[in-house]
């Protein structure tokens, strides 16, 4: 799931870009999550158990793609689509990090089916997943051509080039400015454009989005890779190469702690903050559990100004968007790409 540059001295976004959204603020990590976050920023090696969690969650990212480009073809309902892949994360043994997005031609990400969805899936579909277990995440992405569009075809096949050559360049002491070169030059060599102001991103635990923007684009940053855990994601377009925000998307996720008046709200944060804690989550899977109440809760809950709703993100030209994601360990010894 993707991050719109914000803006800052960290690798991020700097000049006329425009940016319509502000970081949202986290809520506090519980002290065990702030525990293994502070382990792994300090330590240089992430310990075995941690990497064969992360390897995991990226193996059933692996079959989860294999599982949707199975059944995904034009005209498939999309809210079918997202109830398959994310049942089949939880068959698989562990939960999906944020609702599946399907963004489909200019929409670039943050799309995903309401409860009661009756769009079909066509033209160019991005399919975005993640995966977790225990906060550990695996965060991937592809997209498919349903139109037969060899426009359709040639973004697809710049996105998924530019992912492997970021891949193979990432490591140690690599600039973030070489990964957006190779990036950029790569993706115009197809005669397309990247998406300047989305990009990939650190993770940590429980943490999606964790500071260090990975850009899709030269940008001049001397900031280099430490070991962590990182989403390449380049996007391609036929249009200008800016996203700005559309309509509310229904995914969510919880700014900072607080309370509601309302009783079933109240009941509604507090599963919230159990099952899904920093994470992304969406209105279809409240609707699921406690049912139409679940809609007005949440609106309770927003206006409480508790939790931050992401918008979809469109292309600014109305231009196709294509996209391919994997996550990376980077360690003191080794690189794993585990999705």
């Amino acid at each position: 799931m993707t991050e719109k540059h914000y803006g800052g001295d960290d690798g991020r976004t700097k000049g006329n870009l425009p940016s319509t959204a502000k970081k949202s603020p986290k809520i506090p990590p519980s002290k065990d999550q702030k525990n293994k976050n502070t382990e792994l920023e300090k330590s240089s090696m992430f310990t075995k158990e941690e990497i064969e969690k992360l390897k995991k969650a990226g193996e059933i990212t692996k079959e989860v793609k294999k599982y949707a480009r199975s059944f995904i073809k034009k005209d498939t309902p999309l809210l079918e689509i997202a109830e398959k892949i994310e049942a089949k994360i939880i068959d698989l043994g562990c939960l999906p990090a944020f609702p599946v997005n399907l963004s489909i031609n200019e929409i670039a990400a943050h799309a995903t089916p309401s409860f009661n969805d009756t769009e079909k899936a066509h033209g160019l579909l991005k399919v975005d997943i993640g995966v977790h277990i225990e906060g550990f995440i695996a965060d991937t992405a592809f997209s498919l051509d349903l139109e037969n569009s060899e426009q359709n075809k040639k973004l697809i096949d710049a996105a998924e080039a530019a992912l492997e050559k970021a891949t193979e360049k990432i490591n140690l002491g690599v600039s973030l400015n070489e990964i957006g070169t190779i990036i950029e030059k790569t993706i115009s060599s197809y005669k397309v454009i990247p998406i300047q102001n989305l990009s990939g991103h650190s993770i940590e635990i429980y943490d999606l989005h964790a500071g260090i923007t990975i850009p899709n684009y030269s940008n001049s940053s001397l900031k280099t890779i430490e070991p962590g855990i990182y989403a390449i994601e380049p996007f391609t377009t036929n249009g200008l190469g800016i996203v700005k925000d559309g309509k509310p998307s229904g995914i969510y996720h919880l700014m900072k702690e607080g309370n509601v008046r309302d009783n079933f709200a109240r009941e509604v944060l507090q599963f919230i903050k159990e099952e899904y804690q920093t994470l992304p989550f969406c209105s279809r899977w409240l609707y699921k559990k406690f049912g139409s109440r679940a809609l007005l809760a949440i609106k309770r809950i927003e206006e409480a100004g508790l939790l931050h709703n992401y918008s979809q993100l469109i292309e600014k030209n109305k231009g196709i968007v294509a996209q391919a994601e994997h996550t990376v360990i980077i360690t003191e010894k080794e690189k794993i790409i585990t999705t």
